[in-house]
């Protein structure tokens, strides 16, 4: 069952039993009042009554000592025609409590007698013939006479008027339900429109649309679930553009890989078959071993970059804190004897935090990247300096360049712009991809500035 479905029974059913039992209670209220009236109304006439039988029976002429029944009679059938309607319902006893007159259609019993004495007035409601009366009984005090009196007031009227009070609320209710069931229906449908918003867009995301997003209508909480779900749907299209980059790039990478290991391994074991299976002489012997040495060496250099990039993902860097002089010294030493291209160190001292070794690493293949894209006579500069927010190591060069294009591909393993240029130089593609994984635990990235002719500057921040 749908949830709108739902809200409106569940609001219906509340409904239905506010619109009872308020209804009863009211229908009953008046039902009561009225009845409390009527009750009133008969205890007055009776009485009254009461007051004009012992009137009357002072004007009995005083050769009666006791009054007979025969003057009761009398009196009884005079009280009964002096009502507006003709006639009165009404019953006199005796002391005895004997019935001494009864108007016709008085059809009480005698229960009500029997319970009423002297100091007492009494009454009940009662049905008979499909009517209801209030049955009084009142005693009388006359010429030394105690009798009865009883009436019975028709109050059909009252029970008549709440049987029509209790249908008429019936009507009413079953008309408010109907209409509130529709506006309900309408509301319930409005109320619900953001989860069936978020239910097409979990249906669409889940046939594969990761763009599809679900339209936020309201700020409520629903409306807050709706951006919460976006949220988290850009957060899964991104994650899965990065699987899906990440499976691009592994793929390329083991084609790349395969392809890196084919060259060299080819020139290897052509020129091994050569001195194999031929005689050769001493210079052409001295060639081919120069070239299974020279992608030996290839092939060496690329397994340890490969490692070290597999070393450098899975390693927690030891941050601490390095004055930056210590990096300067040990890079002048390290290319001390390299004449060409020149290499110039400048910086300014501070203290970083760092892992001394790994930063060794990323700037002894950023100094060998830019020398390999210089001329002989060309110049390196290596740069220290403080900035807003940490200090920044750059390399730059006045070489080649690198194409915009191909910039935000450099960092990829086995990317090489000019491969056969970096073929020339032993180069297999790798040590930029080590670095940005280096600087990556470093919580920095590698910031390329390259203009095609004109020179590269390789830089990064530490904190």
């Amino acid at each position: 069952m749908k949830f709108s479905i739902k809200l409106v029974l569940s609001t219906m059913i509340v409904l239905a039993l506010a619109l009872g039992f308020s209804g009863f209670y009211f229908v009953n209220y008046v039902f009561e009042t009225s009845l409390e009236r009527e009750v009133g109304q008969a205890l007055d006439e009776s009485s009254i009554l009461s007051f004009a039988f012992e009137t009357a029976a002072l004007n009995v002429p005083l050769k009666y000592s006791v009054l007979p029944d025969s003057v009761v009679e009398e009196i009884a059938s005079k009280l009964e025609m002096g009502g507006q309607s003709g006639g009165r319902l009404l019953r006199i006893s005796d002391e005895e409590k004997n019935i001494l007159y009864t108007s016709s259609g008085f059809t009480a019993d005698e229960g009500l007698l029997v319970q009423t004495d002297q100091h007492t007035k009494s009454y009940q409601v009662i049905r008979a013939q499909n009517n209801f009366y209030v049955h009084t009984c009142v005693s009388i005090n006359a010429l030394n006479r105690i009798l009865y009196l009883e009436t019975m007031k028709d109050v059909t009227g009252v029970f008549t008027e709440r049987a029509l009070g209790f249908s008429l609320y019936r009507k009413v209710t079953v008309v408010m339900l109907l209409t509130g069931m529709v506006i309900m229906l309408f509301i319930a449908s409005f109320l619900t429109k953001p989860i069936r918003l978020l239910t097409r867009a979990t249906q669409n995301m889940a046939a594969g649309d990761y763009a599809y997003r679900a339209r936020q209508i309201s700020r409520d909480e629903l409306g807050q679930l709706t951006g919460d779900f976006n949220r988290m749907a850009n957060a899964l299209e991104e994650n899965i553009c990065k699987l899906e980059e990440e499976i691009e790039a592994r793929e390329e990478f083991m084609g790349a890989f395969a392809h890196e290991l084919k060259t060299p391994l080819t020139a290897i074991i052509g020129y091994a078959d050569m001195l194999r299976s031929h005689k050769l002489d001493e210079e052409k012997s001295i060639m081919s071993a120069n070239y299974i040495y020279t992608e030996g060496k290839r092939l060496e250099a690329m397994s340890f970059r490969l490692l070290d990039i597999i070393v450098a993902k899975q390693e927690e860097a030891q941050m601490q804190e390095a004055p930056v002089g210590e990096l300067f010294v040990y890079l002048r030493e390290m290319f001390a004897e390299k004449k060409e291209p020149e290499i110039r160190f400048s910086h300014e001292e501070a203290v970083v935090r760092m892992e001394a070794n790994l930063i060794k690493t990323v700037l002894v293949n950023l100094i060998d990247n830019a020398c390999k894209a210089s001329e002989a006579d060309g110049v390196v500069e290596v740069t220290g300096q403080r900035v807003d927010g940490g200090y920044r190591i750059a390399v730059r060069d006045y070489g080649i360049g690198i194409p915009e294009a191909e910039q935000s591909k450099i960092v990829k393993a086995f990317y090489m712009v000019d491969k056969s240029r970096a073929r020339s130089k032993n180069g297999a593609g790798l040590g930029l991809a080590l670095c940005a994984e280096i600087l990556k635990i470093h919580h920095s990235e590698l910031q390329i500035e390259s203009k095609e002719g004109e020179g590269s500057c390789f830089s990064f921040l530490l904190p």
